[in-house]
């Protein structure tokens, strides 16, 4: 019953809001770094003479990486706790990030080695952020909050463009590297923000601090919130547990895979088309670029919206159906013009406001379909299971092409279209997953989604009692 009180509250603290301005920053922060790779790449392609094989190792190094950040850190959250997870992951990657700045001429084995540890952090921070804020906001707001905590994802990656287009002349691309340390001071700010979440310290016996922690959210005393009658530690769900919910594991690795393969092939390879397809420099692909990004902003503000609107369920199918029409565009009229604008880049722009805008419903969503047992064991395995879109994304664009041919604009011409064929495929499955394997959450409190969650598994799985899912 303590969590009435957050569940019928009309506004949010000021409190409330630190912790989700604290998850906001993180996730803009992590793909700053994330994305760097994409605008390195296009300033060292040609120099080191890359063979679209080796380029797609640099950009798929730190996919396989997130696959294991994303379900190792998760596993972690649940077990040790969301805000000691969230500090390690910032520090994962932004330290990782730094060492790249000594990367060796034609050092692209080293790139790719630490590329790995930068992408173990990023999606391990992902999974953890995203349950930690929902679990500290109302079941009305839950929607639209946890949307707008993605809405400034695109931003880290139009800072990194920024970077990329206007400071690479004067600090190069290493030092572009070198700024992806500055996340790691971000863990400070934690800290002072971010308590632990109540639903986790819950779980852990520990419902005094809890109380602590949701009375300090809400700015109220917390001897205003009631105890629950019992409260023991709960054991820790093991892996197996996640196939007892069969509509949650299928929607949530399909939307996951299908969102991340099309999201991440098209994002980490668009500087390099760029410069290859429309023969402009490296600085003016990173420009253009931001335009890119800046449809997903607006693509992401428009699905938070929508989450609450009109349903996950229809929100996420129109995502899915949607990028697969604009990324079908982008093949289709990739050597048209319009003028002397290019309507491969704006169908890509357009494109990036569904499969980028998209994860302002994907992201939440994942966390919102299991349990509070498994949240974050869930979301890391789904977000980790997509993170195969991650590899298979950037190679998948290299393989059509031919990954032992050296990178050149008559190569890509050819390829344009098939590649984004593939990666239409893609953004159709994660419409699917909606439309045949979704179910709605919105609106609905976390102790409810428990509910109708564990309505059909054995009483004798879930160990909390009555009084500690309320």
């Amino acid at each position: 019953m303590m969590f009435n009180r957050l569940d019928q509250a009309k506004s949010l603290t000021g409190n409330q809001v630190k912790i989700i301005a604290a998850a906001i920053i993180g996730d803009m922060l992590e793909f700053f770094d994330y994305y760097l790779i994409g605008f390195v790449l296009a300033f060292i392609i040609k120099p080191w003479h890359l063979t679209f094989g080796q380029s797609a190792i640099i950009l798929l190094s730190s996919g396989v990486g997130a696959i294991l950040g994303s379900v190792i850190w998760g596993r972690l959250a649940d077990v040790y706790g969301r805000r000691k997870v969230f500090m390690a992951t910032i520090i994962n990657f932004s330290l990782a990030s730094g060492v790249l700045a000594f990367t060796p001429d034609n050092g692209w084995v080293f790139l790719s080695f630490f590329r790995f540890f930068v992408g173990f952090g990023v999606g391990g921070l992902y999974c953890v952020d995203l349950p930690l804020v929902q679990e500290f906001v109302p079941a009305r707001m839950r929607g639209f909050i946890g949307g707008l905590v993605t809405v400034f994802i695109p931003l880290g990656v139009m800072i990194a463009s920024s970077f990329a287009a206007f400071t690479t002349d004067s600090i190069g691309w290493r030092g572009l590297f070198l700024i992806g340390v500055i996340p790691a001071a971000f863990t400070l700010l934690v800290r002072a923000w971010v308590p632990e979440s109540p639903h986790w310290l819950i779980s852990q016996g520990r419902a005094v601090d809890a109380r602590k922690s949701l009375a300090w959210a809400l700015k109220v005393a917390p001897s205003d919130l009631p105890l629950p009658d019992k409260s023991p530690k709960q054991e820790v769900a093991p892996w197996s547990d996640l196939l007892l919910y069969p509509k949650s594991l299928a929607v949530s690795f399909m939307a996951s895979i299908g969102a991340q393969t099309a999201t991440y092939g098209i994002g980490l390879w668009a500087p390099t088309l760029f410069v290859l397809q429309l023969g402009v420099t490296p600085a003016y692909a990173a420009y253009l670029f931001l335009w890119v990004k800046l449809s997903g902003i607006v693509g992401r503000i428009t699905f938070a919206w929508l989450s609450d609107a009109i349903g996950r369920r229809n929100a996420g199918m129109l995502a899915g159906f949607g990028g697969a029409v604009t990324v079908a565009a982008a093949g289709l009229l990739h050597d048209q013009f319009l003028g002397t604008v290019s309507l491969f880049w704006l169908a890509i722009v357009a494109a990036d406001f569904f499969y980028d805008g998209g994860f302002a419903i994907i992201g939440p969503y994942l966390a919102e379909v299991w349990p509070t047992r498994l949240r974050t064991t869930g979301m890391g395995a789904a977000y980790g299971f997509g993170g195969i879109g991650k590899i298979i994304g950037p190679l998948g664009l290299a393989m059509i092409v031919g990954s032992s041919d050296v990178i050149t604009p008559k190569a890509t011409m050819d390829a344009i279209g098939p590649s984004f064929a593939y990666f239409t495929a893609w953004m159709v499955l994660c419409g699917c997953a909606f439309l045949f394997f979704g179910f709605e959450t919105g609106k609905q409190s976390i102790a409810a989604i428990d509910r109708e969650l564990e309505v059909k598994v054995p009483a004798s799985v879930v160990k909390a009692p009555a009084s500690v899912a309320e």
